[in-house]
């Protein structure tokens, strides 16, 4: 058996069960032996594997774990419903012990308790011992039937929770959990890239390198993948240097795809040849390898093939003889063959062969793609060795005469799922008649059945084909038809699959082979970000079938899954319209179809993931459908040389701005026979190629033709004869230019020089297309070997030469080079030293060059220094002298340096010869000097003409210049300033036969300066003309009155309204004859004089015009005047739709309305406000044509507020005024004219935006009417104010302090009093010093008066502050009687009087009682007290007619005194006819109780509040009363701002003193008060009570 299994399986442990232990193979035999408990475990494992065997989501079963040898083989695929593949399914892991030996944890023991009792049974034969082994199974089984039973609960139960769990929100797409990393290892080590993958279901997971995937049978024992419970690993074995390329894993479920790259880099050890370099590229014999190493090979290639022709269909072969020295027995070096330098593989259209000395390439059915250059290349370890020839493919026989040849070189250029665009090259013989187009084929690989996929023939090369299958390869070819029928089909192109590119680089074996590099990308794509917009979008070719677009993906790295959307839209609208809906591309291109053509689109792409659907991209510019790409235009000069006997070089000039340029097709001619041969049938992509096949003797004519996509270009012109001859010792003469000379340094650095030369005084059969330098060192005098220094022609006559030598000598050649080869070299230059120049100066101009020269004059041009020196160059000096005159003759032309390249040099002598140098200047100084000019002489050439400038009869400015003595090379050569003319937009050149002309296209201020034109190949053929500010406006002139000879216009076709809203359209002419007309046109439409338009034409004033009544919506349109007079015209028109014609048919309508109003009584002027100086605001407006019965009626909010009648005027004024203007004065007001004429309204709306705007004037008359800010001191404080002429609810202030907002608080406020607005700062301090501010807001830019409380003004207030402050606290503190005292007592005799009143003062005042001025002091008859220093009271206990007198009280304290008096007058006794009680109300007048007898009101008793003041003892000031004091401090506080801050007098003052008249006979008790009235004991009147 082990001769069946495979070598590579050999090695592995798993092969058998070899690596169980030998107890655990003991185990299981004797497990095996028994059938008795075989059958009982094989029953358990059954049991068992269908209770851990259940698994809900995956829906697949596992295989039993059985200790049988025959086990059922486990499948772990996940199928869908349609049983396609969609997964893998991971097994349920149940421990590594139970995967090694088949057993469960529990068999095992039971097998180990088995084994053990069966051994004890052959020894010791007990009956017992089994029977009771017996009852341990039985036991043992019955235990392990419960847990079954019980785990299969568990197993169920879980498999209905999964069922009952939505199946969606289970599935999801990979995820890569681990990524693989990078490695780089040394060869023949090994290497491990693992990933840990999750998903459900469970992915697929694939692993490529370089998109190819892996297949471990492919290459046994090169890779191991391994994937277990979701870590997959790719294993690679002794890797060499092949191995190094990007690794890909690949994971796939139906939910979805993800990748993750890493790289894996080989390297080589350096040192060790035999073990680890490779093998010589050779077949390996039995015999062994031989080894090539230590050996040098010399090559050599004899018996070549040369020049072949073959015909399509034939077969060729291509053989050379290769003779390697020494010659080593089976060794074989590399063969290599190449087309064109391609290198060629085997195919069936090449077979290669080596026979070990001769290297043969067969060529199994020529077609014109095998024509070109064939190179063979043998290649050893020494080097190699090439050769190489040309193969021509002539065309096979048409099937139908004069049919075109096939065409060639069929290629697929983009590839998608639902098209293929297929490219090919047009064939060189038309067959006599023009092609009318081309035919594609297709045939799907496998099958031979072609199909013809258009059905008229395509003229463009290119062709997009549709209606293929995706996921299916075809194949393609092309016929040529024209008027005499089909070509052959030309050669198949290669297989191609119609799939999305991405799709295509991820199939299986179509990857490109290993180029050596390795693309790292993004390992960890990110999930869930929508990707942005992609960037550089644009159409990268446009044909009238179909549109290919190409942008870049989005800047971000790392997303998943970008595919993309491509949207279209028709030029001018913006409604887009996606076109790929179904399936978005995954490839950054796609090519549209079915596109209207002519119609212009742009396009926009949009990118998308499982994210979402991101942004669109920026739109492309409009691109209309059809073919973009022209026809190549003829190529230029055709130029046949000599090659040899049977050979011509041609070379020609390339096609201008070509565009897509395939090639050329060389036709030739013999001389006479007017018969043309193509010279090759596949297109050159080059300008020069070699003609075989000729006949030798015979002269020949060419003629080259451009090829491209959309077509081939007409013959260029025959080029000279050439005689088919070898060019050694014959050709066309001085075919190649001369050599160059004046090698000179511009400047030189530590390893690098920069030479000019002087161009070849004969540049051969064509123009000079560059230059070549070669250089070489010079030591000790003696030259070295010849270097190039540039191996792509220079075309300007400098050139750097780098990578010298510091400190070394060098010398220099040039050769110049034409289409016809590389002339010989000059002569070597002087040698220069090649170090570094350090001077300040600039180094020497260079290329200097004589233009125009004239009997008197010429210009010089030169080109600046390339050595600046320390400064940048700022000037140039030229210098002049006569050419036979010695160097001292030497003078200046300029003394001003001159800051252009080019001067013009005057006031020579005629006929005399002239030398020419040029220095520049820079800060430092001037540099040095040029190469001296070749002789010139002051001569104008005979033929020689100026440019002339030129105004046609259309006004087109013109420059023209004519040259006589052209050659069929000339070329006319305008230059701006001597400087190449690089903005065509403003000039045009025309050239015609010897005559050219520049035309200026817009003539402007940017069109000044100096035009020059030189003609090429002639004696220096050149002119100038200047054309300046003056000169171009002069020129302007001329082109205007050229323009407009007849009928100017003094203004343009215009629109005015006239009474009654009619329309008048006019113009004015300049002048015009008596026979000038005028046609009136409406929308192309002539109209003529009627009812609706009235025409008229004024001849003398030149004055048109035509009227219309009204317009109309119909009128709408435009309208022109076209004036005729003679042979001259002209016209005028105006244009009136849109806005513009809306509008003034709404002006015509206000103007006819109008026009009726005003029939009747109407508004002049409209309602309007103004606000007056007194902040009064009036609503008026001006009325006219009123009568006497006309009236005015004023409403507000639709409400009448008055009535104007009667009004005895024909125009005046109405006006409503509203003072003191607040908030409920706004409304919508109404001014109503009526009479029996008719009405007129006129409407003010003082509402929202209207009121604001008229409270913000009156807020702004209100503040221009405030005075300057004012400073005024309290006793609280410093206050600052102002007064305005009208203060209003709504105004607006704002109070500022050194510029910002004023934070209020108890300490500083703000407020009104009546018409002053004033800020109150309580307890001042030197913190409040500064610029205060008050600002109105008026809506505009407000107002602010400002005043400064600082310096002296500040020290001033707070002054009169502390001076005011201190008199409040006197004043305040000072003793006083606040009351309660009347002026006059009248008692009874015998009764007991009692007076109270309020004493304040602090400190506490001293309290003296006085009678008739003298003190008196309490005794028992008369008791004085002062009780809490605040009561005052004066009781005598019986009355007697001594105690009448005039009484007074004195209080006393630091501060002040003061007194109070009353009398007291006693009567005698009469009887009590009832109780008389009264007591003083608050304004000190008397009040008698309810139960006072009408007799007893008349009892005399008077009293007041106010009390009469004495001198105050501190201050000796003048005693007024109460009521005085307390007037003087309402006043001063109501000057001073809110009445709020006045200080309210004590409540001491306003009390008065109870006043008890208490009967002697009756007890005095505080009772008695509860008696009096409600209001009595609130307030403390004076009251006093007799019984």
């Amino acid at each position: 058996m082990s001769g069946s299994i495979p070598f590579y399986q050999k090695h592995h442990l798993h092969y058998d069960r070899g690596y169980r232990s030998k107890e655990t193979q003991s185990k299981v035999s004797q497990y095996q032996a028994s059938s008795r408990y075989s059958a009982s475990g094989s029953a358990s494992a059954a049991t068992r594997s269908r209770g851990l065997n259940v698994s809900s989501h995956s829906g697949l079963e596992e295989s039993r774990l059985s200790p049988s040898p025959k086990r059922a083989k486990p499948t772990y695929l996940a199928v869908d419903k349609d049983n396609q593949i969609i997964g893998y399914v991971v097994p349920i892991f149940r421990g590594s012990q139970e995967f090694a030996t088949g057993l469960s944890d529990t068999e095992e023991a039971r097998v180990r308790d088995t084994a053990a009792y069966m051994a004890r049974r052959d020894l010791f034969t007990s009956g017992l011992e089994m029977e009771r082994s017996e009852l341990i199974s039985r036991k043992e089984t019955m235990r392990e039937s419960a847990e079954r039973i019980t785990l299969n609960k568990r197993i169920h139960e879980h498999e209905e929770h999964f069922k009952r769990m939505n199946e969606d929100s289970l599935m999801h797409a990979p995820e890569f959990v681990i990524k693989p990393r990078s490695h780089t290892v040394w060869e023949k080590q090994c290497v491990r890239l693992h990933c840990t993958v999750s998903g459900w279901p469970d992915p697929r997971v694939v692993w490529y390198k370089n998109n190819v995937a892996l297949d471990p049978l492919a290459n046994p024992g090169k890779y191991k993948i391994e994937s277990r419970y979701s870590v997959h690993s790719l294993e690679i074995n002794k890797c060499d240097f092949d191995d190094t390329a990007q690794y890909r894993v690949s994971a796939m479920n139906s939910q979805g795809e993800l990748s993750a790259f890493a790289s894996v880099v080989v390297k080589r050890f350096k040192g060790e040849m035999d073990e680890f370099l490779p093998a010589p590229r050779r077949a390996i014999t039995e015999v062994g390898p031989v080894s090539e190493y230590g050996i040098t090979f010399q090559t050599h290639i004899v018996d070549k093939f040369g020049v072949s022709f073959g015909r399509e269909g034939e077969t060729m072969s291509l053989g050379c003889t290769v003779i390697i020295y020494p010659a080593l027995h089976r060794y074989q070096p590399e063969v290599e063959w190449y087309r064109d330098d391609v290198l060629l593989s085997p195919s069936k259209w090449t077979h290669m062969h080596w026979s070990g000395d001769r290297a043969t390439l067969t060529l199994t059915h020529l077609n014109k793609e095998d024509e070109g250059l064939y190179t063979l290349r043998v290649t050893t370890k020494s080097g190699y060795e090439t050769y190489s020839a040309y193969v021509f493919v002539r065309d096979a026989d048409a099937e139908v005469e004069g049919a075109p040849a096939a065409p060639l070189d069929v290629r697929c250029l983009d590839a998608n799922k639902d098209y293929i665009i297929v490219a090919w090259k047009q064939p060189a013989v038309d067959g006599g008649n023009s092609i009318l187009g081309y035919f594609v084929d297709r045939c799907e690989v496998g099958t031979t059945h072609w199909i013809q996929c258009n059905d008229t023939p395509v003229k463009f090369a290119r062709f997009p084909v549709t209606g293929l299958v995706e996921g299916r390869s075809y194949i393609f070819r092309v016929r040529a038809v024209n008027k005499s029928g089909i070509s052959r089909p030309s050669r198949v192109s290669e297989p191609v699959a119609a799939m999305d590119p991405a799709d295509r680089a991820r199939m299986r074996g179509t990857s490109a082979p290993w180029t050596g590099q390795i693309i790292v990308t993004e390992e960890e794509p990110a999930e869930g970000i929508v990707p942005s917009k992609p960037c550089d979008l644009q159409v990268t070719e446009a044909t009238k079938n179909y549109v290919v677009l190409s942008w870049k993906p989005p800047g971000e790295k790392g997303l998943e899954g970008v595919m993309y959307y491509v949207e279209k839209c028709v030029s001018g609208t913006d409604s887009w319209q996606r076109v790929n809906t179904e399936i978005p591309v995954k490839s950054p291109r796609f090519a549209l179809f079915d596109l209207a053509e002519g119609k212009a689109y742009r396009f926009r792409v949009r990118c998308c993931n499982s994210a979402g659907v991101g942004e669109p991209s920026d739109p492309t510019e409009a691109t209309t459908v059809g073919d973009k790409l022209d026809i190549p235009s003829a190529p230029g000069k055709v130029i046949p040389t000599r090659n040899t006997d049977t050979s011509v070089v041609v070379s020609w000039e390339a096609s201008c701005n070509a565009k897509e340029l395939v090639g050329y097709y060389i036709e030739g001619s013999i001389v006479g026979s007017n018969v043309w041969e193509p010279c090759n049938n596949k297109p050159v992509n080059v300008t020069r190629f070699i003609c075989h096949g000729l006949i030798t003797g015979e002269k020949y004519v060419f003629r080259v033709r451009a090829v491209n996509a959309a077509g081939i270009s007409q013959f260029s012109q025959e080029s000279e004869a050439v005689e088919v001859k070898a060019a050694i010792g014959g050709g066309i003469l001085h075919a190649s230019p001369a050599p160059p000379y004046g090698i000179t340094i511009l400047e030189c650095v530590r390893d690098s020089m920069v030479l000019a030369w002087k161009q070849p005084t004969f540049i051969g059969g064509a123009d000079i297309t560059g230059y070549f330098v070669d250089y070489r060192e010079v030591i000790d005098g003696v030259p070295g070997k010849w270097h190039e220094a540039n191996i792509k022609a220079v075309s300007e006559r400098a050139y750097r030469v780098s990578d010298l030598k510091e400190n070394k000598k060098y010398q220099f050649q040039v050769r110049a080079a034409n289409m016809a080869g590389v002339g010989i070299p000059s002569l070597p230059s002087n040698t220069f030293l090649c170090e570094e120049w350090t001077i300040a100066v600039p180094g020497p101009p260079h290329d200097l060059q004589i233009r125009e020269a004239r009997n008197d004059s010429l210009v010089l041009l030169w080109k600046p220094p390339v050595y600046q020196g320390r400064d940048p160059v700022n000037g140039f000096y030229v210098d002049i002298k006569e050419a036979d005159a010695p160097e001292e003759a030497w003078r200046g032309v300029n003394t001003k340096a001159l800051e252009k390249t080019y001067t013009k040099i005057k006031d020579l002598k005629e006929g005399e010869k002239y030398v020419f140098r040029v220095r520049a200047q820079n800060k430092a100084g001037v540099g040095k000097v040029s190469d001296v000019t070749e002789p010139v002489p002051a001569l104008t050439k005979p033929g020689t003409k100026e440019i002339v400038v030129d105004v046609d009869d259309d006004g087109v400015i013109s420059l023209n210049f004519e040259c006589g003595n052209m050659t069929p090379d000339s070329k006319f050569v305008w230059s701006k300033n001597y400087e190449d003319i690089t903005d065509t937009s403003r000039l045009t050149t025309e050239t015609k036969g010897t005559k050219s002309k520049v035309v200026f296209n817009r003539p402007g201020e940017e069109d000044i300066g100096v035009y020059s034109c030189l003609v090429t190949h002639t004696d220096g053929a050149s002119s100038s003309y200047t054309l300046s500010e003056e000169e171009l406006k002069r020129l302007l002139e001329i082109s205007h009155d050229h323009k407009f000879p007849i009928i100017p216009l003094k203004s343009d076709l215009a629109v005015e309204l006239l009474e009654k809203g009619r329309v008048r359209f006019w113009l004015q002419a300049e002048k015009m004859s008596n026979n000038g007309k005028v046609d009136y046109v409406f929308n192309d439409n002539v109209v003529s004089q009627g009812e609706k338009y009235k025409m008229n034409f004024d001849k003398n004033t030149g004055v048109i015009e035509m009227t219309m009544e009204s317009l109309t919506p119909a009128d709408e349109g435009t309208y022109t005047f076209q004036l005729q007079d003679g042979k001259a015209t002209n016209q005028s028109s105006l244009v009136l739709i849109g806005d513009v014609f809306k509008q003034l048919q709404k002006e015509s309508e206000f103007q006819r309305k109008e026009y009726f109003r005003k029939q009747g009584p109407h508004f002049i002027e409209y309602l309007s406000w103004e606000v007056t100086p007194e902040c009064c605001v009036v609503l008026k407006c001006k009325v006219g044509n009123m009568k006497k019965e006309t009236s005015a009626l004023w409403h507000k909010d639709r409400h009448q507020i008055k009535v104007d009648e009667h009004l005895g005027f024909a125009e005046g004024v109405l006006k409503l005024e509203i003072a003191q203007i607040s908030k409920k004065d706004a409304g919508v007001y109404e001014v109503i004219l009526k009479d029996d004429r008719g009405q007129d309204t006129s409407t003010l709306n003082l509402t929202d935006q209207g009121f604001k705007d008229l409270m913000n004037e009156v807020f702004s008359v209100i503040a221009n009417s405030s005075t300057p800010l004012k400073i005024t001191s309290t006793d609280e404080g410093i206050r600052l104010y102002t007064f305005v002429s009208y203060y209003n609810d709504l105004l607006q202030v704002t109070w500022h302090y050194k510029d910002s907002a004023i934070a209020f608080s108890d300490r500083i406020k703000s407020g009104v009093v009546g018409e002053q607005l004033w800020l109150q700062i309580t307890e001042p301090t030197e913190k409040d010093m500064g610029k205060y501010a008050i600002e109105f807001y008026d809506g505009k830019g407000g107002l602010r008066r400002t005043v400064d409380l600082s310096g002296q003004a500040f020290d001033d207030a707070f002054a009169e502050f502390q001076r005011l402050k201190a008199a409040a606290i006197a004043e305040r503190n000072r003793a006083r009687v606040a009351g309660g005292l009347p002026d006059v007592v009248t008692i009874q005799e015998g009764k007991a009087l009692n007076l109270t009143c309020n004493i304040s003062g602090n400190p506490v005042p001293e309290v003296t009682w006085l009678k008739n001025d003298r003190e008196i002091t309490s005794d028992e008859h008369c008791i004085l007290k002062f009780e809490s220093g605040k009561f005052a009271s004066f009781t005598i206990t019986g009355v007697n007619t001594s105690d009448s007198g005039k009484y007074s009280i004195l209080v006393k304290n630091k501060y002040g005194t003061e007194s109070g008096d009353f009398t007291v007058e006693v009567t005698e006794g009469t009887p009590d006819l009832g109780v008389t009680s009264y007591w003083t109300d608050e304004e000190g007048n008397v009040v008698f109780g309810s139960n006072t007898p009408k007799e007893k009101m008349k009892t005399t008793l008077t009293g007041t509040k106010m009390q009469k003041r004495k001198e105050s003892v501190s201050k000796a000031s003048t005693v007024k009363n109460v009521e005085d004091r307390e007037q003087g401090k309402k006043s001063e506080a109501q000057n001073a701002g809110d009445p709020a801050e006045v200080p309210a007098l004590d409540s001491d003052q306003t009390k008065e003193a109870k006043v008890d008249l208490i009967n002697q006979t009756l007890p005095v008790d505080q009772s008695e008060a509860s008696e009096q009235p409600a209001d009595s004991a609130e307030k403390p009147e004076a009251v006093a009570e007799t019984t």
